[in-house]
């Protein structure tokens, strides 16, 4: 099999005619509070107001939108540790496609459920996401149905590329997108977008420090497989994909890893200063944000927050072990309120 090729940005602004019909643009908002906290200007996208949860619902519809009649037929398949398989379910109902998801056998209840709402069958297997993902490619091969890779899929990467898309028509100023990464194929998605319309605006990765395979491949130039013990399950993978790192080497600006406690504070502060839920690998853009507070000051900053997808027990877990989040100003001196 040759290489995939990469989105291009004519693909992107395709997906974004097609997204328009299916699809409402998420709001970029501005919240001073974490103004204070950053010394920026921040602005935060809201893809946690996606009718799934989260960001990758633009992939699944622009992907599944434009398979053939026999693909339809066949059916889809993919695996997920949650958001990648709503997409995926949330499409295959919108255009009449049978949709299987395999999930990892922890794999949080909240998605679970979300996906067979939508009438996806959902498949348990293996103890992280790529070991169900290996067990989908081989059903895939026997079912003969359309495997969709979370991250090795053009049409994916350009769904996901109107995010930035949206950003930058918003605030053309904006001189920094972060974005959470586990496949990477949104930030893969913002750097496509960035480097044609906008080559001063910096896209910085973020990836949890307990599953960095895609952080250690960006830096090595070459795909690599790590540990994955993050409980933010849309960062947890525990191998690179190849297409959005090709991406990735090429243009990304930085990339950053942050703690679990940098993600369950970021995750609090959300609550408390800007009012809104993000799981974990939403929170990572946050998290980012604090631990290069020197780096973006005075800057105009966009924060990918990618999905909302938490269970009431991560949430009560968060507020838990981060009970002074509120009180506290990143440096550790008391926060006026």
């Amino acid at each position: 099999m040759g290489q995939i090729s990469a989105p291009t940005f004519s693909d992107i602004l395709r997906a974004k005619k097609k997204l328009a019909r299916y699809l409402p643009r998420t709001p970029l908002l501005h919240y001073p509070a974490l103004d204070k906290i950053i010394g920026a200007r921040v602005l935060v996208k809201h893809e946690n107001y996606q009718p799934t949860g989260a960001f990758k619902v633009r992939g699944g519809i622009n992907l599944v939108s434009q398979l053939t009649a026999e693909e339809r037929a066949r059916g889809v398949i993919a695996a997920s540790t949650g958001n990648h398989g709503q997409s995926v379910a949330y499409a295959a109902h919108l255009f009449c496609v049978k949709g299987s998801i395999v999930v990892p056998e922890n794999a949080n209840p909240l998605k679970v459920a979300a996906m067979r709402n939508l009438g996806a069958e959902v498949l348990f297997y293996g103890t992280d996401f790529d070991a169900a993902r290996e067990y989908c490619e081989a059903l895939a091969r026997e079912k003969k149905m359309r495997y969709i890779h979370s991250g090795d899929e053009p049409l994916l990467i350009a769904g996901v590329a109107t995010i930035a898309l949206e950003i930058l028509e918003d605030v053309p100023e904006v001189n920094t997108i972060i974005v959470p990464v586990g496949g990477g194929s949104g930030a893969a998605g913002a750097c496509l977008v960035a480097k044609t319309i906008s080559p001063r605006t910096q896209v910085i990765g973020v990836q949890a420090e307990r599953a960095p395979a895609a952080y250690k491949s960006w830096r090595a130039k070459k795909l690599l497989e790590d540990k994955m013990e993050t409980a933010a399950e849309g960062l947890a993978t525990r191998v690179a994909f190849e297409l959005p790192q090709r991406i990735l080497w090429e243009y990304l600006d930085d990339f950053l890893l942050v703690t679990e406690d940098e993600i369950l504070r970021a995750l609090v502060l959300y609550i408390e200063k800007a009012h809104t839920l993000a799981e974990g690998a939403g929170a990572a853009s946050l998290a980012a944000a604090l631990k290069m507070r020197e780096r973006l000051a005075g800057q105009t900053v966009a924060l990918v927050l990618s999905g909302s997808n938490i269970t009431v027990e991560q949430l009560r877990r968060a507020t838990d072990e981060q009970p002074d989040t509120m009180n506290r100003a990143p440096n550790g001196a008391a926060e006026s309120i």
